[in-house]
């Protein structure tokens, strides 16, 4: 049985190679080394869809990073910055 780090670990090589294989100017591409996971219900996934879907558009207005720390402190997620980004 697989765990979410190396389904990520996974996908993150695999993609990679493909990244550098369609573009070679690319070939200096690289993920980030962290990423996030979060467990949804059933009954979220449609507005989770939709969510992901005006991520474009939202950014425009709101960084990732601001968002990012909104959601942490929302849902009361202690951290601290010096770790959260790269």
């Amino acid at each position: 049985m697989s765990c979410i780090a190396d389904l990520v670990k996974n996908t993150k090589r695999s993609s990679s190679i493909w990244v550098k294989d369609m573009d070679p100017s690319l070939d200096k591409f690289a993920w980030q080394k962290g990423y996030a996971a979060f467990s949804i219900g059933q009954s979220q996934v449609e507005q989770v869809k939709n969510y992901i879907r005006r991520q474009d558009r939202h950014h425009r207005r709101v960084s990732f990073q601001d968002q990012f720390r909104e959601f942490l402190r929302r849902y009361r997620v202690d951290f601290d910055e010096r770790y959260v980004w790269d």
